[in-house]
């Protein structure tokens, strides 16, 4: 053991602590999250990151059996979809995570390159493709943990209709979407709420902290103790953590699908102290996250396309506010 280098040594850990989860323990909920998949405009429609991504991904849903996948926006660049016609369907999405142990429910939500086209066509795809679910530009799901009564809640919102300062005609207005989330949150019981969106709060990475999610969501996040945040945007992996009047959120940035950006350069635009990973390496093609949660924990593993786990961090169920409506 010596002699091995501290990389592989981490993800020697990384394999006995997940060993027996990979087993499809009957006690977890596992699941995939990353964002920013989009591929490229022009064909192949797909890129080398991409695929590289999609094929540890797969390597790890081969493993785990995740029950689903987090889609956290930009599922097609540049300029989105055109139709639900559109071959940018097959060629960047069904024909690059085609495995079988891909073929579950993926939870869609729009980035701001899916806006750029046609992001109704987006929503449509929920009746052509049995695995693409994406019923409304904001929506709500949940799962049940294995063997238990908890339940793990997600609130996926379209934080580009949020913070976009007109909407178009055909979509909903932010109070809308704020009115949608802070009734989603208020009714959560759940074990684990979990909240999705393609722009960050936080991030150290090109774009940084986006300031409409700072002053609209955050507040409603501590407000409802919300275990976590997840997103994209950032082509990078990043776990910040902060806490206000006692509750604290984690955010995961999930946004190296496509590609990776070894940009920090909103490194100080953070709260003071609260990054505690970040990860860009310009020699690994992409990454994602895998979640395991239990009645007693949820866990987040950051991976790399190579094969490598660079990180991990551990939550505990929430205890939602006393005056939470059933």
């Amino acid at each position: 053991m010596a002699n091995m280098s501290a990389s592989v040594v981490c993800f020697v850990l990384f394999l006995a602590t997940t060993a027996v989860w990979g087993q499809g323990a009957p006690d977890s909920l596992r699941f995939l999250a990353v964002g920013d998949i989009g591929g490229q405009t022009l064909p192949p429609y797909t890129t080398h990151e991409e695929i590289a991504t999609a094929v540890e991904m797969t390597k790890i849903a081969d493993k785990y059996s995740p029950q689903f996948v987090l889609e956290l926006g930009d599922n097609f660049y540049t300029f989105g979809v055109t139709s639900v016609t559109d071959r940018r369907f097959n060629e960047t999405f069904e024909k690059v995570f085609s495995a079988h142990s891909m073929q579950i429910p993926w939870y869609i939500i729009a980035g701001n390159h899916d806006h750029y086209g046609n992001t109704e066509a987006q929503i449509q795809y929920s009746h052509v493709s049995s695995r693409w679910h994406f019923p409304y530009y904001y929506y709500r799901f949940n799962y049940t943990i294995p063997n238990s009564d908890k339940v793990v809640d997600f609130v996926m919102l379209d934080t580009i209709l949020l913070c976009e300062s007109s909407t178009p005609a055909h979509a909903p207005t932010p109070a809308q979407q704020m009115q949608f989330l802070e009734n989603a949150l208020r009714s959560s019981q759940a074990t684990y709420l979990f909240v999705g969106g393609h722009h960050p709060v936080y991030s150290v990475g090109s774009h940084g902290p986006t300031a409409c999610i700072v002053s609209k969501v955050l507040p409603l996040l501590y407000k409802y103790h919300v275990n976590a945040y997840f997103c994209g945007h950032d082509h990078d992996l990043q776990h910040l953590q902060t806490t206000h009047d006692g509750v604290t959120v984690d955010f995961i940035v999930s946004g190296a699908g496509h590609e990776v950006s070894t940009s920090t350069a909103h490194l100080h635009a953070v709260p003071s102290d609260s990054l505690k990973f970040h990860w860009a390496d310009s020699h690994a093609p992409g990454g994602f996250v895998y979640a395991e949660t239990t009645t007693a924990h949820t866990t987040f593993y950051f991976i790399d396309s190579n094969g490598k786990s660079l990180y991990s961090t551990t939550l505990s169920p929430r205890v939602p506010p006393a005056d939470i409506i059933g």
